[in-house]
């Protein structure tokens, strides 16, 4: 063990631990635990009912033990008496393979055994909103552009430091915050690391950010779309892979600073994009961010097709330095496990299979993009991304039962959405 976490409840006076998982839906489960019975829990984990949660299980299946992982032990800044940790899920004596951890954690050993690590970053956008979640919370904050607004940001100013501070305690190195393109939106920023590292830490922020909020007595959501006419929430995702101290991507003597291997991976992004929207925009409100009208602030700053570029954030990928490439598809929705497997497995199968990304395109996508026809597009709802999912070679060779399980799940989601009777249809059709 890297850590005995009950010699690290007293040393750091921890009193309970949250044993955490993520499911298939992106929802965090936990059992608090108090540190007398750590111990035990380390050893053979905190039990669970798989069926009671996103995952694809029946009430007659047997316990699902969640496993916490030692090293992933974040102390809560702001309840420092209790410990939080990320756990890996078992059933039977064998991991459950379409748990999102252990489905990235899968990515990362195959990544290895071609001698590759990848390492992200991401850019977690979120609205501060009334309790009720109708408003936002700031009524003076009312500019129709909005973006950078120092008198919003610092009327803000005692959320938005408590959550920096608590990064900066977890040596997390955030170094920028900001209000973001719509009212209400803010944006916080930290250090890259390992795709695993990167994940766990995803997983925290939404819990600390909303934690942290309610304090304040403010709701945050990170819903994609929760205002229609604002810009939605998108979680960009910065991604380099590694060999060893070598950035596999950089290649300085190219045009374009990317590497054949850093070319090949977007090429398997551009190939398998449509499928991809099905984990990293993973909700019915998702497609009402991609795709979307002009927004107040004039942009949506999200992509409408699938394209690459250089420094333009116009397009889906965008390459503002050789050493890395920006995913810009990416929302607030998204699985903070999911979305690094899927890309990672994208990735992989163009390094394998050489996939060419296509001409790069330099033009604004959002006027200009109707004058190129020939690029793909992308899924115009969760429906058709489910149906390029299920129809996807590589997902489904790379991933394995996860795409059956999240499939099955997300389709029942989807009949659910589709019953629905919204109050639209009623104003448009009952009188039809």
């Amino acid at each position: 063990m890297s850590i005995d976490l009950a010699e690290a409840a007293k040393a750091k006076s921890i009193k309970y631990f949250l044993i955490s998982y993520t499911d298939l839906f992106g929802n965090q489960r936990a059992k608090l635990v108090p540190a007398s019975a750590i111990g035990g829990m380390q050893k053979a984990g905190a039990g669970f009912a798989g069926f009671a949660t996103w995952l694809d299980m029946t009430p007659a299946d047997p316990d699902l033990f969640a496993m916490p992982d030692p090293d992933s032990l974040i102390q809560l800044p702001w309840k420092p008496e209790v410990g939080w940790l990320a756990a890996d899920l078992w059933m039977d004596g064998k991991h459950v393979e379409h748990a999102p951890r252990n489905t990235l954690k899968r990515e990362i050993a195959k990544a290895a055994s071609l001698g590759y690590q990848m390492k992200t970053g991401v850019e977690c956008e979120f609205f501060l909103i009334t309790p009720d979640g109708t408003a936002i919370a700031d009524t003076a904050d009312s500019q129709s552009k909005p973006c950078y607004d120092q008198q919003a940001l610092m009327r803000r100013y005692d959320v938005i430091t408590e959550i920096c501070d608590a990064m900066l305690s977890l040596g997390w190195q955030p170094y920028q915050n900001d209000h973001e393109d719509a009212n209400g939106q803010f944006e916080m920023n930290w250090h890259y690391d390992d795709a695993l590292v990167t994940a766990d830490r995803q997983a925290f922020f939404k819990f600390m950010v909303k934690s942290i909020a309610e304090t304040h007595g403010l709701r945050a959501t990170f819903m994609p779309k929760p205002f229609s006419k604002l810009t939605g929430n998108g979680c960009h995702m910065h991604v380099s892979l590694w060999k060893g101290s070598e950035n596999a991507f950089e290649d300085a003597s190219a045009s374009q600073g990317l590497s054949s291997v850093g070319l090949a991976f977007i090429g398997g992004i551009i190939h398998s994009a449509d499928a991809l929207a099905a984990f990293i925009n993973p909700t019915v409100n998702s497609y009402k961010r991609i795709n979307a009208p002009r927004t107040a602030s004039g942009a949506t700053w999200a992509p409408n097709s699938v394209t690459w570029t250089g420094n333009n954030r116009t397009h889906m990928i965008r390459v503002p330095e050789g050493d890395r490439f920006e995913l810009r598809l990416a929302d607030g929705a998204t699985n903070p496990y999911l979305m690094p497997a899927a890309v990672l497995a994208a990735g992989l199968d163009g390094i394998t299979q050489g996939r060419d990304p296509g001409k790069r395109l330099d033009i604004n996508m959002y006027t200009d993009g109707h004058l190129v026809g020939d690029v793909k597009k992308l899924p115009l709802n969760l429906l058709d991304a489910l149906r390029a999912l299920e129809a996807s070679d590589v997902m489904t060779a790379a991933l394995g039962k996860t795409v059956p399980a999240y499939l099955k799940l997300k389709q029942g989601e989807w009949n659910e959405y589709a019953a629905h009777l919204t109050d639209w249809e009623r104003a448009n059709t009952l009188d039809c």
